[in-house]
């Protein structure tokens, strides 16, 4: 499974500043996330079906390096924390500039949602264990049921 999605920043990311807007490295993220959720046949038509969806409590950037207009960058993502159901868990992504340096991090923590209930709920066990093969890092802890 490939955990590394790939995008080229435009004009409309850029800030007056002339490098990637603060909103931007979260909306390069939540896309990595969504490619790579759906590679793990966890995609929007079967949320739709289920009525169940990802739900972020928290998210944290942190910058380290700028990043321009035409930069191709990638981004990874790695499973960081999780309960051993995958109901709650926590996501890493590292944006990378074109020469390979780290520029971001962005962390969020996470659950899944019934849409109609408007309640936390779990997965059914076949969509757990294809969450469960998100790429882990090297951290990884397993978060208390």
């Amino acid at each position: 499974m490939n955990n590394i999605y790939e995008g080229k920043v435009m004009w409309s990311h850029l800030d007056i500043n002339m490098h990637m807007r603060h909103s931007a490295y979260a909306d390069f993220a939540a896309q990595a996330r969504i490619a790579v959720l759906d590679s793990l046949g966890l995609n929007f038509a079967v949320f739709q079906e289920l009525k169940v969806g990802p739900i972020l409590f928290r998210e944290e950037l942190v910058y380290l390096r700028e990043v321009g207009i035409n930069e191709n960058i990638k981004v990874t993502i790695e499973l960081f924390k999780s309960r051993p159901d995958g109901s709650r868990w926590s996501i890493r992504h590292i944006v990378y500039r074109e020469d390979g340096i780290r520029a971001a991090v962005v962390t969020v923590d996470g659950a899944w949602l019934d849409v109609e209930k408007r309640k936390l709920t779990v997965l059914p066990q076949d969509l757990v264990l294809k969450f469960s093969n998100l790429p882990k890092s090297i951290d990884y802890e397993e978060m208390p049921a």
